[in-house]
């Protein structure tokens, strides 16, 4: 897997401008899911900011939101995990 720089964005959350380092990844991934809900990246993160523990960093929960978008994806209707599809890694530098 190749490595990817941190990039710090300035975002706008409750009336207040604040920074988060995240990997650029992680800011094409929240832009699609925000896309995907209708709702500006902002908007995304606040919602997130909003839903997190007092004592956790916000980069943190971003990546964990992300993580969680994925995982309930991979979900089947049933809530068991989806055969995996090894067709899926074509192309990718990923190593298992």
């Amino acid at each position: 897997m190749r490595s990817s720089s941190v990039v710090k964005r300035s975002i706008v959350i409750g009336g207040r401008k604040t920074s988060v380092s995240l990997e650029e990844p992680f800011w094409n991934t929240m832009r699609e899911i925000s896309a995907q809900r209708g709702m500006t990246l902002g908007g995304l993160v606040s919602a997130i900011d909003n839903d997190r523990q007092q004592n956790s960093n916000l980069s943190s929960a971003i990546r964990l939101f992300v993580l969680d978008h994925y995982k309930k994806r991979a979900l089947g209707p049933t809530g068991e995990p989806r055969p995996f599809d090894h067709g899926q890694l074509a192309g990718t530098n990923y190593s298992l």
